[in-house]
């Protein structure tokens, strides 16, 4: 299978998150602790994951969890489109961090990108629906969004600096260790369980193997392949795509205005991929 391929199957898995997971009525909680529990079996089995850490893959495997954590609550209280596109504003934070972290100064060539992602973000909070019952309170979902964004932009900078140290296979390794600690950080939240279906733990299954376990398998034997830029717009798909499941089944919609936000979210990422690199 091709590496192009590979990361667009694994953008279009990780776009059935928000439609799978409003289709279940387990709590943020479960979903989230319960998903973790399955990928880390998954990636345990399939990826065979070195099991030695070092305290960069468990620190990073930690902001890993709080991010898994945080984009489950979020599509849980808000649109599935709101949750998605906060959390692909991650480059503006990338660009804000990267001085601190990873020594890169921002480019003025920078800024307007920057400043149409900020509109869309502000667009999205001025959008936000009324509560539904797939997005009960939207207001919080969107805080929770939004930090779930900032700690997305963490995790790229950690496995970024991790694979320059041990490669894929330690970005895998971190991957494996976030699960586990998004499962032992939602367990005392996770119990009793209650009133539970056959197709809520169903769901539970095709998150864990699917959504998160064989998706993160494909996408980094996948990325490994073909250059960063290509890599990046093919993963675009998961944003564009996302918003579109939960209409077509839930009939959810995040408004005129949220949409526009979130367009503009995707335009100022999609153009500075392909904005030529600086020269050094």
């Amino acid at each position: 299978m091709s590496g192009r391929l590979q990361v667009l199957i694994a953008a279009v898995l990780f776009s059935t998150a928000g439609v799978v997971v409003k289709a279940t009525t387990l709590s943020s909680w479960q979903v989230a602790g319960f998903r973790s529990a399955v990928a880390a079996v998954f990636l345990l089995l399939v990826a065979r994951i070195p099991l030695k850490p070092t305290w960069r893959t468990l620190g990073v495997g930690l902001i890993i969890a709080v991010t898994f954590i945080t984009f489950i609550v979020a599509n849980k209280l808000t649109t599935a489109a709101h949750a998605v596109f906060l959390q692909a504003a991650a480059p503006l934070y990338l660009v804000l961090l990267g001085p601190w972290l990873l020594g890169e100064r921002v480019h003025i060539r920078d800024l307007p990108f920057l400043g149409v992602v900020l509109i869309g973000l502000v667009l999205l909070f001025a959008g936000s629906v009324t509560p539904t019952a797939t997005a009960p309170n939207p207001v919080l979902g969107n805080i929770i969004g939004t930090a779930s964004g900032v700690t997305w932009a963490l995790v790229l900078v950690g496995v970024r600096y991790i694979s320059r140290e041990s490669g894929l296979r330690g970005a895998m390794t971190a991957t494996f260790y976030g699960n586990v600690f998004a499962f032992l950080l939602c367990l005392p939240f996770a119990f009793p369980v209650i009133d539970s279906r056959p197709v809520d733990w169903a769901v539970i299954g095709y998150l864990g193997c699917f959504q998160l376990g064989l998706a993160y398998v494909l996408l980094t034997r996948g990325i490994g392949k073909l250059p960063a830029l290509e890599a990046s717009l093919l993963l675009l798909l998961e944003p564009a795509l996302n918003p579109l499941w939960t209409f077509l089944v839930h009939g959810e919609t995040p408004g005129l205005v949220g949409s526009i936000g979130g367009g503009l979210v995707l335009m100022a990422t999609t153009a500075r991929a392909l904005r030529p690199a600086e020269p050094h």
